[in-house]
């Protein structure tokens, strides 16, 4: 059951993650204050350090969807080749 979600969720990479921000107009604080975490998460998310997951990256799909920002949602770990 796991898998079926995580099949659909997208992969939020730092080049998905601030274009989503520009396109909702938003600083790091202001996208930060929507998902519930810190300024430094997307600074860090936006430079590659880490990746959204879990919640974090559900949100930022529902942000997404609720925006019409275009992302790929069929994207999964698989797909990447490893």
């Amino acid at each position: 059951m796991n898998n079926r979600k995580k099949a659909g969720r997208a992969q939020w990479d730092s080049g998905k993650i601030r274009a989503l921000r520009q396109h909702l107009g938003l600083t790091q604080t202001e996208l930060a204050g929507r998902l519930g975490t810190r300024q430094q998460t997307i600074s860090e998310w936006e430079k590659g350090m880490y990746q959204p997951r879990g919640a974090s990256s559900t949100l930022l799909a529902i942000v997404a969807e609720q925006a019409k920002f275009k992302y790929d949602a069929s994207a999964t770990e698989s797909s990447t080749g490893s």
